[in-house]
């Protein structure tokens, strides 16, 4: 049955990412801590996947795309650009290093709202919902090994970062469910325009 599905035009699933993307200088310093940690404990993933804040992601299909696009031109419209601040390393105990966002309300304000807005459109089914990332973070390496994360969390626990960008927009992210590589499908500018103006442009 499963192949069916995939092969109709529009049924196939993907996943989305909505992130929060840094500055050329930024990302590219931390790329360089990602690929430090790569070296130091073999974590391919912390070397293939690229930095930037998840807002939130699922699974849905193709043809949904449109409709959550617009839904979410339509937060972006609305909400100002705002300042990250980036401090230090955090973890999830026993399998992910991250860089601490500091600055967390904004973000999930902005979580909040897309939450309210998508939630229902992004719902592949009872077993497939949203992910809304509530607690900002910015990943070194996931999915480690419980000696990667005791010996990485022993050595980056005491290590610093610093680091501020401004938000002035968020990209969606898709790849075929389970393939490694995703591509941009749009990038949403924060504009912090009045709702009248957002709704004219609606109807």
């Amino acid at each position: 049955m499963e192949t069916i599905i995939n092969t109709i035009p529009g049924y196939r699933v993907y996943e989305y990412l909505l992130v929060l993307s840094p500055h050329e200088e930024l990302w590219n310093r931390i790329m360089k801590v990602k690929e430090d940690f790569s070296k130091e404990y073999k974590s391919d993933h912390a070397k293939w996947s690229k930095p930037h804040i998840t807002l939130v992601n699922y699974l849905q299909y193709e043809m949904m795309e449109e409709r959550i696009v617009n839904r979410l031109r339509t937060v972006a419209m609305g909400f100002p650009p705002f300042k990250v601040e980036l401090k230090d390393f955090g973890s999830f105990p026993s399998h992910t290093i991250y860089i601490n966002v500091t600055s967390k309300l904004p973000v999930q304000q902005l979580v909040k709202e897309i939450r309210t807005d998508g939630q229902r459109l992004m719902k592949l089914n009872d077993d497939n919902k949203p992910h809304f990332i509530m607690e900002p973070h910015l990943t070194i390496a996931r999915k480690l090994k419980p000696w990667q994360y005791e010996k990485g969390w022993l050595e980056y626990s005491n290590k610093h970062f610093t680091g501020r960008f401004i938000a002035d927009g968020m990209i969606l992210l898709k790849r075929p469910a389970g393939e490694m590589k995703y591509h941009v499908v749009k990038r949403f500018e924060f504009q912090n325009l009045p709702v009248v103006t957002r709704q004219g442009q609606l109807f």
